[in-house]
């Protein structure tokens, strides 16, 4: 198994760096990769996870940390491994702890902690099985819901129900975000009651098309629901209670945005199309971390299946992302054999 020390040993010669004022390739001293530019500079180091002796990365999907710093990484399981568990947890230094969750091979997606109760509980979107898991965080089943038949447009007839991430209000009420199904997003109270649906399938304001991705953010005076609509390649902001406040869309800087993060004023956004964005509080891009874009080509079309094959200092396909307790990066991307860069901050 290729390790992290001879990874970084071989592509350290190589530097490329993209940022939304400019692209530029820099070397630091220690012929690091460096990407991005002013306060948002930071040292790429690929591969900073990797997975335990016996396992095979599949697509890495989901990404979350607890208060006391572990990392959640949920992946698909590729076909060659000999460990089954989707979901594998680190210490915040990257040192494999445990790994469990057999049951979300294949359909690993959306992953989320959520302190309820003085606890911390995982969130787990399952699109092989269409549910909505809550475990510990050793993997103990507490709740889960299946095909939302108390949802008027789900009852009336059956339509797809393919769940790929949550998003939890201050008062617990949470969003379940239909992004692989039929489009809808779904609110629910803190105790599973139906509430209603934010917006619908569409086009036009207001509308929907693969709600990839959730966020409530709490930046502003009020909280917002901000909606990552990857089918119509934008964001679009809501009320809690769903009236519908602004669409932002920008095709050549927030491409086709996957999930939110936020910390402190700035808010992180995994962006399909090769890069990783940091929105402000307006959701105006002012970083555009590791653009690889122009080496990729459309979406999806590059997957390499060799680590050699990868463009260092590049994103290809990033599908979650969140800030760690420290103020790194971490990011997932959507790949054969999965992709675990971590974005260490560079003091400015």
């Amino acid at each position: 198994m290729q390790t992290r020390r001879s990874f970084v040993s071989q592509v350290a010669a190589t530097v490329a760096v993209s940022s939304i004022s400019a692209p530029f390739v820099r070397a630091a001293s220690n012929r690091a990769l460096v990407v991005g530019s002013g306060e948002h500079t930071y040292e790429c180091v690929h591969d900073w996870l990797l997975p335990p002796e016996g396992m095979v990365w599949g697509d890495t999907h989901g990404l979350a940390q607890d208060s006391q710093g572990n990392i959640y990484v949920g992946h698909t399981v590729h076909a060659s491994s000999m460990r089954p568990e989707a979901i594998v947890v680190y210490d915040s230094k990257g040192k494999f702890i445990r790994a469990f969750g057999a049951e979300f091979r294949g359909g690993a997606h959306g992953l989320d902690v959520r302190k309820e109760g003085g606890s911390e509980i995982l969130y787990h979107c399952d699109t092989a099985r269409s549910r909505v898991v809550k475990t510990s965080l050793k993997g103990e089943v507490l709740w889960s819901h299946g095909y939302p038949k108390e949802t008027p447009s789900y009852a009336e007839k059956p339509i797809n129900f393919i769940p790929t991430n949550v998003a939890f209000a201050p008062n617990g009420d949470f969003y379940v975000g239909d992004g692989y199904g039929s489009h809808h997003m779904l609110r629910y109270s803190a105790k599973g009651k139906f509430l209603g649906e934010i917006g619908k399938p569409g086009e036009g304001d207001g509308e929907l098309k693969s709600p990839h991705g959730q966020w409530v953010d709490t930046r502003g005076s009020e909280p917002v629901l901000v909606i990552a609509d990857r089918g119509n390649r934008r964001v679009q902001t809501f009320t809690l209670d769903g009236k519908h406040l602004k669409t932002i869309k920008d095709d050549e800087r927030l491409r086709m945005p996957c999930h939110f993060h936020t910390r402190g004023e700035w808010m992180l956004c995994p962006d399909l199309d090769s890069q990783v964005c940091i929105l402000d509080r307006n959701y105006r891009v002012v970083a555009q971390l590791g653009d690889g874009r122009e080496a990729n080509g459309k979406v999806g079309s590059r997957r390499p299946q060799k680590r050699n094959e990868f463009t260092p200092g590049q994103f290809i396909t990033p599908h979650d992302a969140i800030f760690l307790n420290n103020g790194d990066i971490l990011v997932a991307e959507w790949l054969p054999i999965g992709r675990i860069t971590l974005l260490r901050k560079v003091a400015g």
